[in-house]
């Protein structure tokens, strides 16, 4: 028998039918896999999210840090505060070895490893600052230093900005990225990466705003005022009695010259003379001012009454409305003198992130205003998250999500980033997943959603505690947390009183 012949008189095989047994088989083998899989229990919650930050922890009259995990970075071992600039960043101001009698004290600064990280200095400190609520805050990006007893700038890996010459260096107060550096008992400003904007040769000096972009007022050795912008041109030349801190759209100024207060542009043209006894704002082309006790506004070229003054007091709000109060009452009037909302509320503010008004009643409640000045909503309002454009308010014995166009949302259209819900069922709360599904039986209280760090607050007999991420109890509630303005919680820490100090605490 010749080679290749092996199969001759042989029956043949049938490839079709190979294939298709193959096939069959393949198909009830994932058949099995699949009825295994749904017959197999899994864990189908979804993961929070959770970027790293940090924060200082309270416990046992020690302080340290944590991340925003729970975990401990710094142990607790510290007697002063430690002071996190940023918390978004591993830079840990740690404080010891004070001396209250003699005024001195010795400072590190450690990473997330415990690692010394800036070092060869006296001191090192974080640049505390204050909004015009006197909320406290520090610059983030920069921190003092102290070498032969004079002051510069690092930044946060340590590399020095500006050399430590200066007598002191503090903010600005209510204004970022304006340090006032004293040289020789002379002030001048220096900005967040150490460059000199103003020369410390000034008396005294002021922002004319809360921006820094806006500039500066400064007061010469001699007493008298100027302006000097940021991009450290001349505005107005120091020849001036005074000037009020009012920032009219860079190009007009409230001086004082002469004894008399009037309103000037960059060219030195006055206008609004004898017209007022006080500037409060400027926007536009429009002044807000006071006159024989009375609030108006007046148009700034010819002087020519916008809205009549008459009103105990009047704000800016947008566009052509100002918020106008009479008899203890608030309303809005627009520039060409008409009343658009009745005085009719106990408070009335624009909220210009988020473009609209809050008109508090009597009853503790808040009309929320969109900018077409129609009632959209009332109730509490409970949060405004301008990151992630959403308004939170009760009404009634409920919450409620809406989107800045005042258009309702379930808080699973808001809330994207979270795993679980707040839900309330016969009075009580509980928590439900993405689908509507129950993770947390309604057995609560009182209750929050999901913070950023993945935890929610829970309260039973008066006493508060957190769940975790898939609604399984983290700390069952143990703390009465009644002096709390905010409750929060990082698995065991709760978040401290002194919203200020921004620190968690396990008392």
């Amino acid at each position: 028998m010749g080679k290749g012949k092996r199969y001759d008189g042989e029956p043949k095989l049938n490839m079709k039918k190979v294939f298709a047994v193959l096939i069959a088989v393949v198909v009830i083998i994932m058949f099995i896999m699949e009825i295994k899989k749904l017959m197999t229990p899994t864990d189908t919650k979804d993961e929070k999210v959770v970027a790293t930050k940090y924060f200082a922890v309270y416990t046992n009259d020690k302080w340290g840090v944590i991340n925003s995990k729970g975990e401990t970075i710094i142990d607790p071992t510290y007697e002063e505060a430690i002071i996190i600039p940023d918390n978004a960043k591993a830079v840990f101001i740690c404080t010891y070895d004070v001396d209250y009698a003699k005024g001195t004290y010795k400072t590190k600064v450690l990473n997330e490893k415990k690692a010394e990280i800036i070092s060869g200095y006296e001191t090192v400190e974080a640049i505390e600052n204050y909004d015009s609520a006197n909320n406290l805050w520090y610059e983030k990006d920069v921190l003092k230093v102290k070498k032969d007893g004079k002051y510069g700038l690092v930044d946060l890996k340590g590399t020095q900005i500006a050399n430590c010459e200066y007598d002191s260096i503090t903010a600005l107060q209510g204004t970022e990225n304006s340090l006032i550096a004293i040289k020789d008992g002379k002030k001048g400003i220096i900005d967040n990466t150490g460059a000199v904007i103003v020369e410390s040769k000034y008396k005294k000096i002021q922002a004319i705003s809360e921006k820094y972009e806006n500039g500066y007022i400064v007061q010469e050795q001699n007493g008298k005022y100027g302006v000097i912008n940021w991009s450290k041109t001349v505005a107005l030349d120091s020849k001036y009695d005074e000037i009020k801190p009012i920032y009219g759209n860079g190009e007009y100024y409230v001086v004082k010259e002469k004894g008399t207060w009037k309103v000037i542009d960059i060219d030195g043209e006055t206008y609004l003379n004898g017209k007022f006894d006080e500037v409060k704002s400027i926007n536009n082309q429009y002044a807000v001012i006071k006159k024989d006790g009375k609030y108006g506004v007046l148009l700034i070229e010819d002087g020519s009454s916008a809205i009549e003054t008459k009103y105990q007091d009047i704000t800016f709000a947008a566009g052509s409305n100002y918020i106008v109060k009479e008899n203890n009452q608030y309303g809005i009037v627009n520039t060409e003198g008409k009343e658009q909302i009745k005085s009719k509320y106990t408070n009335l503010i624009y909220r210009a992130e988020a473009n609209f008004y809050e008109g508090a009643n009597a009853d503790y409640t808040s009309d929320l205003i969109d900018s077409n000045l129609n009632v959209k909503v009332t109730g509490i309002i409970s949060a405004v998250n301008h990151t992630d454009g959403y308004i939170k308010v009760r009404t009634g014995e409920e919450y409620k999500y809406y989107n800045f166009k005042f258009e309702e949302k379930q808080s699973q259209e808001i809330l994207k980033g979270n795993t679980i819900f707040l839900s309330k069922k016969d009075g009580k709360y509980g928590f439900v997943d993405k689908n509507g599904i129950v993770v947390t039986d309604y057995i609560y209280d009182d209750a929050t959603e999901q913070n950023e760090f993945g935890y929610a607050s829970v309260k039973k007999d008066n006493l508060w505690g957190c769940i975790d991420a898939k609604g399984a109890v983290a700390i069952a509630p143990a703390y009465k947390l009644e002096n709390n303005m905010l409750i929060e919680f990082i698995g065991k820490w709760h978040l401290g009183e002194d919203l200020n100090l921004n620190y968690f605490t396990d008392k």
